[in-house]
């Protein structure tokens, strides 16, 4: 018996027991996960399925070496629930590119009002040089910051906001018909555009719904979520980017794709965590983009740094014809 097990001896305490304990925990949250809808407290639990997922198997791993097969095998079981929610996001459709097809590149970033540093987010920007940028939590001193963006970007609509709020869409397409909309009660502004894009219009919406933090703001965030389905319009392709604070294991996240008829841009792609940047650990999917299904995903991947709390997602995908539509095998 090494020192450490034996401190724990003369402790009174078994490592075993509290390897069980700690499984006994995930165990839990991860079922409470699934009981979201009848509170916002559990709500919260539905996020972390990678965690628990890896905590999980290897609580088990180690149980399995002091022969603790039965616990184990308990903590394996809960360990593939997970798992079986988070494998979906690594098979997506097929990408079928049309080779008249314009590609486009999206890019959303919650800038962080307070921390974020306007230099490094120019220089992503520049470098990623995306058609659609979506920026959240803007305020004037970011407009101000933000000039340069007339000139590689001149179609905009903005609606700063000094409450983490703030959002902006700029394009270096032509915009038609764009708007400031405002869901529910929480009073927090949403983007909705027709971007001018070659041989099509394509509807954008960009939004960023209240934090469930507490029972109210999360009663504000499902109802923000619940409306969103609105404003997809059935007879144009549909782009809907933004922080929506809800991951892909979320009861209300699946309730928006099931009435929107969207897709999850993160089919195929696995999972990419965006918050919070500054820890892997907890770090999960907060940033999203969903899609109409005649939008094709080319590539998705999460931006550098950009000293905010979450990390850019850049999204190229291209806008398939009525036609081709057609000739995809069913």
């Amino acid at each position: 018996m090494n020192a450490n097990a034996s401190g724990f001896f003369r402790l009174g305490v078994k490592p075993w027991g509290l390897l069980t304990a700690g499984g006994a925990v995930l165990c839990a949250s991860t079922l409470c996960g699934f009981l979201g809808r009848f509170s916002w407290f559990l709500d919260l639990f539905s996020h972390f399925r990678v965690q628990y997922g890896i905590g999980l198997a290897s609580l088990a791993v180690l149980l399995l070496v002091g022969r603790r097969y039965r616990t184990a095998a308990i903590f394996l079981g809960f360990a593939c629930v997970n798992l079986a929610l988070v494998l979906p996001l690594y098979f997506g459709p097929s990408i079928l590119k049309a080779d008249a097809a314009t590609e486009l590149r999206a890019m959303l970033i919650n800038v962080n009002t307070s921390f974020g540093d306007p230099e490094r987010v120019k220089a992503v920007v520049t470098a990623a040089d995306p058609d659609i940028l979506v920026l959240e939590e803007i305020n004037a001193r970011w407009l101000r910051d933000m000039g340069w963006l007339a000139t590689s970007h001149p179609h905009s609509l903005t609606k700063p906001r000094e409450d983490n709020f703030g959002i902006g869409l700029f394009s270096k397409l032509p915009l038609a018909d764009s708007e400031v909309v405002f869901l529910g009660d929480s009073e927090v502004p949403t983007i909705v555009a027709t971007v001018v894009a070659p041989g099509t219009n394509l509807r954008v919406i960009a939004t960023h719904p209240l934090p469930p933090s507490g029972w109210e703001n999360s009663r504000l965030r499902n109802d923000h979520l619940e409306r969103l389905p609105t404003y997809v319009r059935p007879d144009m392709p549909v782009l809907l980017l933004g922080d929506l604070n809800t991951t892909p294991w979320n009861y209300y996240f699946n309730r928006l794709l099931a009435r929107s008829g969207l897709r999850d841009s993160a089919r195929g792609f696995g999972v990419q965590p965006t918050w919070p940047a500054f820890t892997i650990f907890l770090r999960i999917p907060l940033d999203h983009c969903l899609h109409s299904s005649d939008i094709v995903i080319l590539d998705r991947q999460i931006g550098e740094d950009v000293s905010s709390d979450h990390f850019p997602l850049i999204i190229d995908f291209v806008v398939r014809t009525k036609q081709e539509l057609e000739k995809t095998p069913r």
